[in-house]
């Protein structure tokens, strides 16, 4: 039982890993954002609007590839829950979980919470770059 434990307890430890570093790319997605923002407020460059694109789709991408790793964790988490202690041999090795179930990059990438938090930001982007090209035109 005690094997059957250290495996799930390590298995835990990498999908909190993951969730953790989703946390952190959301956070930073909305620094850096915000931050070229404020340069497009401050030099009344619309060009800083645009470059906001770059990290909010590049994080969106890489939020997904974090989302997407945590779920064939998940499947290896709930694979190994149920091995009998003595068959458990501490692999890590999700390879075989790839495309089933919920487990494909894009599916993580357009999921719905996904789709929320970086879509938001997409269309905040979108309606700060209209505002931008009005105030000038203006």
């Amino acid at each position: 039982m005690e094997r059957k434990l250290k495996q799930l307890e390590m298995v835990q430890g990498v999908i909190n890993r993951m969730a953790h570093c989703s946390f952190l790319l959301k956070g930073w997605t909305v620094v850096l954002v915000s931050g070229l923002f404020a340069l497009a407020a401050k030099d009344a460059n619309v060009l800083f609007v645009y470059l906001a694109y770059l990290p909010a789709i590049a994080f969106w991408i890489l939020d997904g590839y974090y989302l997407y790793q945590e779920r064939l964790y998940r499947q290896l988490y709930d694979h190994s829950r149920q091995h009998k202690p003595d068959d458990i041999d501490f692999s890590m090795d999700t390879r075989d979980f790839k495309g089933k179930g919920r487990a494909t990059w894009p599916e993580a990438v357009l999921s719905m919470s996904m789709v929320l938090f970086h879509g938001i930001l997409i269309l905040t982007i979108i309606v700060v770059m209209i505002a931008c090209l009005v105030l000038r035109r203006s």
